[in-house]
This record gives structure tokens, C-alpha cells and sequence, in this order.
């Protein structure tokens, strides 16, 4: 993997990456326009899920073409785009398998989500998160599952209606494990740098 990092910290790629992330971002919003118009001013914030691990992200992107780091960013990012990237694709995964179809939204949505699960996790060796930072993402996180399984702000499909509490379930344990990643990832001595 050592390979890689050269081309990560290159400042061409890293511009690259925060335009893509930037289009990545608007268009997440964009998509959640819709169930934005009827959500409650209060939970406005935490139903953009994926757009919003993205925002982070760019912020991330930022700081390192000031030569900086914002590490309550970075562990926003990290465990925002590990967890909404694995959840998006396991959720048109099982759109597939309760509709039968993957059309080309859907393989998009996999892909991109994927790229972003990876992306969060590629860049850990130059976080510089603190215990604190984590604790205060995993304040965010749960309360964010809390919103959306809890007052049913969560991303609308309508085919996996019937499995709420499942995927709520699900969802608490990949925060939990998004989490655990990001302290293994980010915070733990002797990681990877």
C-alpha cells in the first residue's frame, strides 16, 4: 500500500478529489431535495446523511491544501463516509434483491458510496484525531441514528419499508463498528502513519 500514499498527498490529486467531492456533495443534496421539502426545520440537518459525510470530506480536503489538519473533521469524515458509504450499498443491494432490479441510479449510488467508504478510510494515516474528536463524532452518529430510526428521518425506500427496524438495528451496529475503525484507524498508538 505504500505505493499509494505518494499519489494521496499529491496536491493535483488533491484538488482532483475536492472537486469531485465538492460535485459529489451538491448533488447529494440535490437528491435529498425532496424529502427535504417536507422535513421539520429541527431535523433538517441530520437527514442529508451522505452529502453530508462528503461535506466533511471537503473540509478535510481543504485543510490538507493549507498544509493543515481539522481533526473533529476528520473523524467526522472518516467514520460519516465508512458508514453512509457501507450503508448505501448494502441498501440498493437489498432494493435489488426485494425489487429484483439494479438500474444505473442504483449502480451509481453503489459505486460512489463505495468510493467514499474507501476514500475515508485511505487518508487515515494523516488524520490527527484525538480520543475527544471521537467521542464527539460518536455523540453525532448515534444521535443521527437516534433521528432517523427513532422520528423516521431516515433516506426513503419505499420497497424496504417493512424491514425499518431491521435496518435500524443494522444501522446502530455499523456505528458502532465505523467507530471502532476510526480509533483503529486514526486515534490508536502505533497505527499506521
Amino acid at each position: 500500500m505504500k505505493w499509494i500514499y505518494p499519489i494521496l498527498r499529491d496536491r493535483n490529486f488533491l484538488w482532483l478529489l475536492l472537486v469531485v467531492n465538492i460535485l459529489g456533495t451538491v448533488y447529494g443534496y440535490y437528491w435529498y431535495g425532496w424529502q427535504l421539502a417536507d422535513t421539520p426545520a429541527k431535523f433538517l440537518l441530520f437527514v442529508p446523511d451522505s452529502p453530508t459525510a462528503s461535506l466533511f470530506f471537503v473540509f478535510v480536503l481543504i485543510a490538507f491544501l493549507m498544509g493543515k489538519n481539522w481533526p473533529l473533521f476528520e473523524a467526522l469524515a472518516v467514520v460519516t463516509l465508512l458508514k453512509y458509504g457501507i450503508w448505501a450499498v448494502v441498501m440498493n443491494f437489498l432494493v435489488y434483491f426485494a425489487g429484483g432490479e439494479l438500474n444505473f441510479t442504483a449502480w451509481m449510488l453503489i459505486l460512489s458510496h463505495a468510493g467514499m467508504a474507501v476514500q475515508g478510510l485511505l487518508y487515515a494515516p494523516y488524520y490527527r484525531i484525538k480520543t475527544w474528536h471521537l467521542i464527539v463524532t460518536g455523540i453525532w452518529t448515534l444521535h443521527n441514528d437516534v433521528i432517523d430510526y427513532v422520528f423516521f428521518m431516515l433516506p426513503r425506500y419505499s420497497m424496504l419499508d417493512q424491514y425499518i427496524p431491521q435496518i435500524g438495528y443494522f444501522t446502530f451496529w455499523l456505528s458502532i463498528f465505523c467507530l471502532m475503525a476510526a480509533y483503529y484507524a486514526g486515534v490508536k498508538r502505533n497505527r499506521y502513519e
